[in-house]
């Protein structure tokens, strides 16, 4: 069976929202890294067999195959085919995954898997009518959980009460989600100082859209550095009021950040890297995916971790760096405490709560984090894993290679 590797991995950095990236257009942003991917490689963009991008939101300009339409942005060939994927959050993670397996059956030599979400052009549920996500979910499926009553919400709940949810099951306070949320924001400060992203960034010009009349203009310069990152403090956190329930633990603080992004890695067969004299800098060694309670939602990450393990035939003590999706602090704690892990290698660099969640980019921001992190620290194997919308979600084992 062929062999799936990494050759390259970018992203953009993450632009706050309304801020520097705002007003790029979806497609050609996500094009910026389509195009870095090609000059950072020297490959022919002729020979991608497919381009694989996820994206949660699919409306307006993130609609219509927007995949597609970055590729055209980037003026790759007209024959270089493209799809767009949704398994919410965990969509592009979820394209690094279609990507390794057309390239091990045989049927592509060499895909992109990559992803994009611009959150202040087109905002989490303007896809839902009345901007209520659970209006989507129809009546049977509400139906099959109406028993089930929390804060309020009966049935399918927004992932904001899913959080508490996951907070009351682990026996989290408000204390443990906002110091594990000021440990992220230090952790990425650390990052940022010390210049551990410059080389998985991609320098895009700023576009900054006006939230009144929309009209978008370029202030001048890039950005090349993560802009959300904050500068905050216990009695800072400690002081903010609850976002989804009246005295409750999880705040704006403890929460991922709505943000910018687009991210993509190069992938394909061993075969294929050595003709092309390039380099493979990882291999993709196993992959698995689970449903979880979707009421609860976000403890998917510890079942498809389970799984993912039991695949490769190991246990977390093999594991050097693990990437778990930071869409809530209760979420990471929660994964933690289940699988017994070491804190000092996760997440080590920070994640959504510091560095931003775009949604359908940030599966493959963080691999591209967590391949540049095993680089940089020598470590061999890393684990991916993040929560997902409708209780799912992924894991990825890479290994670094020398």
């Amino acid at each position: 069976m062929p062999e799936a590797v990494i050759v390259e991995a970018v992203r953009t950095a993450a632009g706050k929202r309304h801020g520097s990236l705002s007003g790029w257009h979806p497609a050609e942003l996500a094009a910026q890294t389509l195009i870095a991917l090609q000059d950072r490689s020297g490959i022919d963009p002729a020979v991608v067999d497919d381009v694989i991008m996820g994206c949660v939101t699919q409306i307006g300009p993130q609609s219509t195959n927007v995949g597609r339409n970055a590729v055209l942005a980037a003026g790759w060939p007209e024959r270089v085919p493209a799809v767009t994927v949704d398994r919410q959050c965990g969509s592009s993670q979820q394209a690094v995954h279609f990507a390794a397996q057309a390239i091990m059956a045989g049927s592509c030599d060499v895909v992109v898997a990559a992803g994009l979400e611009c959150m202040s052009t087109v905002p989490m549920f303007t896809n839902a009518p009345g901007g209520d996500i659970r209006e989507v979910y129809g009546e049977a499926a509400q139906a099959r959980y109406a028993g089930r009553t929390a804060y309020g919400h009966t049935g399918l709940a927004p992932q904001g009460i899913s959080s508490e949810l996951v907070a009351d099951r682990f026996d989290l306070t408000r204390e443990d989600l906002d110091a594990y949320s000021l440990a992220s924001q230090r952790r990425a400060t650390a990052a940022r100082d010390e210049c551990r992203f410059d080389r998985e960034i991609v320098r895009v010009r700023r576009k900054v859209r006006d939230r009144e009349t929309g009209e978008v203009t370029e202030p001048g310069g890039t950005l090349d550095a993560d802009e959300c990152i904050r500068d905050t403090s216990p009695e800072a956190l400690a002081a903010l009021k609850p976002s989804f329930v009246p005295d409750g633990r999880v705040t704006a603080g403890n929460s991922s950040q709505i943000v910018d992004g687009a991210a993509a890695l190069l992938i394909m067969s061993a075969d294929k890297a050595r003709e092309l004299g390039l380099r493979p800098r990882a291999v993709i060694r196993h992959m698995a995916v689970t449903g979880s309670d979707p009421v609860e939602m976000l403890t998917g990450p510890i079942p498809a971790t389970q799984r993912v393990l039991k695949r490769a035939g190991m246990s977390m003590a093999d594991i050097d760096l693990f990437e778990v999706n930071e869409a809530f602090a209760s979420v990471v704690l929660a994964w933690q405490r289940a699988m017994g892990a070491d804190p000092a290698r996760v997440n080590v660099n920070g994640g959504g709560i510091s560095l931003g969640h775009p949604l359908g980019a940030s599966g493959a921001k963080l691999m591209v984090t967590l391949l540049h992190e095993l680089e940089r620290t020598g470590g061999r194997f890393g684990l991916q894993t993040m929560c997902e919308g409708g209780g799912l979600a992924n894991a990825t084992i890479i290994e670094r290679l020398t």
